[in-house]
């Protein structure tokens, strides 16, 4: 991401997200409902920090204890809104968190996680331009504008008033640019015009948008800029929150790809916030990555597989249908193939996994072969344990290794064994009961068998 360009000012927001949420029919708050695999209210806090905002105060009510324990280790501040009064109420609740600070406020709403650095250090840097502005507002052109607040404002962005939709004349609802909410004001006007706003209005709530038409009064100037109307999509309902996901992820398919990597069907692969894919990466379709996934230059990724918390190396190989959970580190041109399910292991450079196989808790060497049906037997119903394979080790088909245990450097573990003690470089292990073969028995339980039925059905 390009550096934004910092206000000098020093920067605070107010996020407001004392809504109960009741549309999204959820008992997790709203703002912490995943977007690309991380709360939607994370999403937008990392975009203030990189805007430069230094303090950010999260304005809670309902389950606010919930987003008040998903910040505890960001630094960030809780005021609570008890009463539901209205945006501009909610924003005043922030003015204890921010008694001490003496600079531009930016309040913006959890449920916008999309909201950019570079717009964020766009509105500020408007709040100091040479003609002084009181109020610097974010706008938007929707495609439907349905029932936004409609922002009147001269082609040079200086604003008459925000009008609601329901109060507005009809050639004010025929106005395209609309209000965001998101709004910028220096801390010393912001609380005297936040507590001069009033109520009389059809919902005898306290609006954020009438500080503009207060600065206005008072001979002041308001402004507005632009942004896209997705980036300020606000999140009130599952299905608006899915069709965020659905934008944020077209997006991102078209930076893997302009970034040099392959996806063949490209609308059936899901990325997490994090993911990070190299150059002449290729992406299979229906492949799900979770968070904390990097994927090297030049590896392959087949279709149906899923991958979180793992490293896929250089020209390594996944899949199909393998998932790769966390702590998975795939080395160079190593191969997990179907029905491969490895956790908490590293893959050797050049080793291999090819079939409906499990690997938990385990070290294997480079260039070592894992049969199909492998298991590493790592959990005893209380600990976990580790199990170490050698470099250029071939452990036979449907084998299980009870861990703890190591098997030597270039060590053989015959198929079908249950290896429960370390095996030394370069020997043959092999765990089997012996043979035994009794002529004439199957056929003669068959027989005692269908007569027992015969007999049974006669009664």
């Amino acid at each position: 991401m390009t550096e934004p360009t910092v206000a000098s000012a020093p920067l605070a927001a107010i996020i407001l997200a004392a809504g109960k949420g009741t549309r999204m029919k959820s008992d997790l708050h709203k703002v912490l409902h995943p977007l690309a695999g991380r709360p939607m209210l994370m999403h937008l806090l990392d975009s203030l920090s990189d805007a430069g905002v230094a303090r950010q105060v999260v304005v809670v009510g309902a389950s606010g204890e919930q987003v008040e324990a998903a910040v505890a280790d960001r630094g960030v501040a809780i005021a609570w809104q008890q009463e539901q009064l209205g945006t501009a109420h909610a924003a005043l609740q922030a003015r204890d968190a921010l008694a001490d600070f003496d600079g531009i406020a930016i309040v913006c709403f959890g449920d916008t996680p999309l909201l950019a650095a570079e717009t964020v250090a766009r509105l500020a840097a408007r709040l100091q331009a040479e003609d002084a502005p009181a109020v610097a507002v974010l706008g938007f052109r929707p495609a439907d504008p349905a029932a936004y607040g409609r922002v009147i404002a001269a082609a040079d962005g200086t604003m008459e008033r925000i009008v609601e939709y329901k109060d507005a004349a009809p050639e004010e609802r025929a106005v395209t640019l609309c209000n965001s909410g998101v709004t910028a004001v220096r801390t010393s006007d912001l609380w005297r015009l936040l507590s001069a706003v009033g109520n009389a209005n059809a919902t005898g709530e306290y609006y954020l948008p009438d500080v503009v038409g207060l600065a206005i009064a008072e001979g002041r100037r308001a402004v507005v800029i632009e942004t896209g109307a997705d980036e300020v999509a606000g999140i009130n309902s599952r299905a608006e929150l899915a069709g965020v996901e659905a934008a944020w992820q077209a997006a991102r398919r078209l930076r893997a790809m302009a970034e040099g990597a392959t996806l063949i069907a490209p609308e059936t692969v899901w990325f997490a916030h994090d993911t990070v894919i190299g150059r002449d990466v290729t992406i299979e379709p229906n492949v799900v990555f979770g968070p904390g996934v990097r994927v090297a230059d030049g590896a392959t990724i087949h279709g149906f597989s899923h991958i979180e918390g793992a490293e896929v190396g250089p020209h390594a190989e996944v899949g199909p249908y393998a998932r790769l959970r966390p702590g998975a580190v795939l080395r160079a041109q190593s191969k997990v193939g179907n029905f491969v399910e490895i956790k908490k292991a590293v893959l050797g450079e050049g080793a291999k996994a090819n079939h409906l196989t499990y690997l938990g808790d385990a070290e294997i060497g480079a260039g070592s072969n894992i049969g199909a049906g492998t298991i590493t037997c790592n959990y005893d119903g209380y600990s976990k344990y580790r199990t170490v394979i050698g470099a250029g080790a071939f452990i036979g088909s449907n084998s299980a290794l009870v861990a703890p245990v190591t098997i030597g450097d270039g060590a053989i573990v015959g198929a079908g064994s249950v290896v429960t003690s370390d095996v030394e470089a370069d020997a043959l292990a092999l765990v089997r009961a012996e043979r035994q073969t009794k002529p004439g028995w199957a056929a003669r339980f068959r027989e005692r068998a269908k007569a027992l039925k015969a007999r049974k059905a006669a009664r």
